[in-house]
């Protein structure tokens, strides 16, 4: 997309609440749209970083055009906000929302830009926001896009989902800029489940890479992972083209192939038994154990998700996992 096609309309005051990674390069990106941004990161440390132009602990060696505010002062960042980013990690979300709740302006958009399910809810992210923040429109940011190259200005297409149609356009507008195509959905599940299953699956294909598993090995692990994808996503209502899309297998593929992914390398460390205490946080750690649960009590066939959150809790290997999805039952593979 061209600087002066489909442009977005410009001016909104975002607020970004999470200074990690992803959190900064989104900050990157609303000032490239067009958009006046404030940042919130808890740690002052990271804030002095993003006001000298850096955030070398999480994005080393990229420099940060000027004009993003930080603080660690929310009510600050959240005063007058016409939009705002959720990215804190998943399992955090609802602690960073009550956190929030006496700050935000009412009938603002919240955009969840953390892929997961909460652990000891269940609950998908959505639904924590509806919860907790009833009078504030949600929407969801996802796709097949890595922090570094967001930051750096590189080509990426990302999807912006919201149960109402016309909000979830708009927001996909006033996002997109010159190497971020953003597109709107109003299957807002759909994008969810995509987003948070792939973290599981990146796991799995990292840990049977570590192992030496063979290219073969992860290839049928990937493929069969999407499987489980469709199911547990035709459970919760999504629709099929949305899991086809950008933000189910576009993700799914780029996780899955790159140790530049958070989810892979844990799985990678994994497979080559390597420590795994201080690797960065792997979102599908939580959500493998919190998925085959749900998996369990809808009666979903979900193999591979439930040999993750095994390996994960200590009760098999990697090899004893592969060992017992290589001697299932044989059936068509089109029997999804």
């Amino acid at each position: 997309m061209t600087g002066g096609e489909d442009r977005a309309p410009s001016g909104w005051r975002v607020a970004v609440l999470g200074g990690g990674a992803w959190g900064t390069a989104l900050a990157l990106a609303m000032l490239r749209a067009g958009h006046f941004v404030r940042l919130y990161a808890r740690d002052p440390e990271t804030v002095a970083a993003i006001d000298r132009g850096e955030n070398p602990r999480y994005l080393p060696g990229i420099a940060l055009q000027a004009g993003i505010v930080a603080t660690s002062d929310i009510e600050a960042v959240l005063d007058g906000a016409d939009c705002v980013l959720a990215v804190a990690p998943a399992q955090s979300l609802r602690a960073m929302l009550a956190t929030a709740k006496i700050h935000m302006p009412k009938d603002t958009p919240l955009v969840l830009c953390a892929k997961g399910i909460e652990r000891d809810t269940g609950a998908l992210l959505s639904a924590i926001v509806e919860e907790i923040l009833p009078e504030n429109p949600v929407a969801a940011l996802s796709g097949p896009s890595f922090a570094t190259d967001v930051a750096r200005g590189l080509p990426t297409a990302v999807v912006v989902a919201a149960r109402n149609e016309g909000l979830a356009a708009d927001l996909a507008a006033r996002f997109s800029a010159q190497n971020l195509r953003c597109y709107s959905s109003d299957d807002l599940i759909g994008v969810e489940i995509g987003g948070a299953l792939k973290n599981v699956f990146a796991i799995a294909a990292g840990a049977v890479t570590g192992a030496g598993l063979g290219a073969s090995a992860q290839a049928a692990m990937v493929t069969r992972g999407f499987v489980e994808l469709r199911r547990i996503g035709a459970a919760f209502g999504a629709r099929p083209e949305t899991l086809m899309g950008l933000s189910g297998l576009g993700d799914l593929l780029l996780t899955c192939s790159s140790a530049q992914s958070r989810n892979f390398a844990y799985g990678l460390a994994l497979g080559q038994g390597k420590p795994l205490a201080g690797l960065p946080l792997a979102e599908g750690v939580p959500t493998a154990a919190i998925a085959a649960r749900i998996a369990a009590e809808r009666r979903i066939d979900a193999p591979i998700i439930t040999a993750v959150a095994a390996i994960l809790d200590g009760t098999i290997t990697i090899r004893q996992a592969v060992s017992a999805l290589m001697t299932r039952p044989l059936k068509t593979e089109t029997d999804v």
